[in-house]
């Protein structure tokens, strides 16, 4: 880090020169391009200058207490080092976060999808119960949530759910959670107590911006039809469920929790966006490869990152090597120690990078 922070001095200083030379004042185009860069180191150079001059401070006040001098100076300069540590501290700590890549989607709203993997009506239900853990976690936390999709199967559970999580932090704690969620339990269904294991994944998707994303009309294929929903008075009369096709990607997304065919439209056309945005971050990451290997967040959809044990309360977090056995806590949306667990795994790895 020294050593970065050495040439970006060294950097900052040629870029004054360049700045104040008439051949880039002359040039407007150049002159903006050097002053947003001088702009963007000038935070980190500021503190590793103060840096060095306390550290320098330091090194006088030690060297100094090594010499014969009067008690009364040997005493405020004592006070004085005192004073100096805990500056030193604090600066170091502030040139580490600032070495630390932000994730510039933190502070977004996201939309998470899950789905029941191998283990048929066991697999709905254990997708349900991640749903219900999520959604719990949600409130706990103040955030709000939306259900966006939902399609149950036989058992009651869920062969696809999507709903919208809204609230400070909400991306940043729950962007880990991409990936296949495995369980190891007894079925109801099981007459003979054997243990089964049943896996559902989860995508965590940034909500977007209309600037982040351009869909073109002429790329989608809008179909409407009658919803499944509940009978009687309630009967759906109308073709109110929309199901949306990206022609150039082949995603396909469809909606019918609505009684209103424009809601169902509105919010089929929000996961679409969503899933869009994924694919085409999916496909920067993996042209940066070696850095995508490293990341624990990687948001690989077949890469199994979490065990739920019921028979030993166990939840591990395969990635970091992270177990806890509080498994009734952790399902009533209690997995703050896992998610902390993770955003610190995340945080060491970046220093070191």
């Amino acid at each position: 880090m020294l050593e970065k922070l050495k040439k970006l001095e060294e950097r900052y200083i040629e870029l004054e020169q360049l700045l104040s030379s008439p051949e880039t004042l002359a040039d407007r185009e150049k002159s903006n391009k050097l002053a947003k860069e001088l702009s963007d180191i000038r935070e980190p150079v500021a503190l590793y200058r103060e840096q060095k001059r306390v550290l320098k401070e330091i090194q006088e006040m030690e060297a100094a207490l090594g010499e014969k001098h009067d008690k009364e100076y040997l005493e405020l300069a004592k006070k004085e080092l005192a004073e100096l540590r805990p500056k030193l501290k604090a600066l170091e700590e502030k040139i580490r976060e600032g070495f630390i890549e932000k994730d510039k989607d933190a502070g977004r709203d996201i939309i998470v999808e899950i789905r029941q993997g191998t283990g048929g009506d066991e697999a709905g239900l254990f997708a349900a119960d991640l749903y219900r853990m999520y959604t719990k976690y949600a409130a706990n936390k103040g955030w709000s949530v939306e259900l966006m999709f939902a399609a149950t199967n036989e058992s009651g559970g869920f062969k696809e759910v999507a709903f919208s999580v809204k609230g400070k932090d909400a991306y940043s704690r729950l962007k880990f959670e991409s990936g296949v969620h495995r369980v190891q339990r007894v079925p109801t269904t099981e007459a003979q107590g054997r243990i089964h294991t049943s896996t559902a994944t989860v995508a965590v998707l940034v909500e977007p911006e209309e600037v982040d994303l351009v869909i073109e009309p002429s790329d989608l294929r809008i179909d409407t039809y009658r919803s499944s929903g509940p009978g009687g008075q309630h009967m759906q009369k109308t073709d109110s469920a929309v199901r949306i096709t990206h022609i150039p990607t082949n995603v396909v997304v469809a909606c019918q929790d609505e009684r209103s065919q424009l809601k169902n439209k509105n919010k089929a056309m929000r996961i679409l966006r969503a899933k869009l945005l994924d694919a085409k971050k999916e496909a920067e990451s993996k042209r940066l490869s070696r850095e995508r290997k490293s990341q624990i967040g990687s948001g690989d959809r077949s890469e199994k990152i979490r065990t739920y044990n019921f028979p030993d309360r166990r939840v591990t977090d395969h990635r970091i090597n992270f177990t806890i056995h509080q498994l009734e806590a952790v399902l009533e949306g209690g997995f703050d120690e896992i998610s902390e667990a993770l955003i610190k795994a995340e945080k060491e790895r970046k220093e070191k990078s």
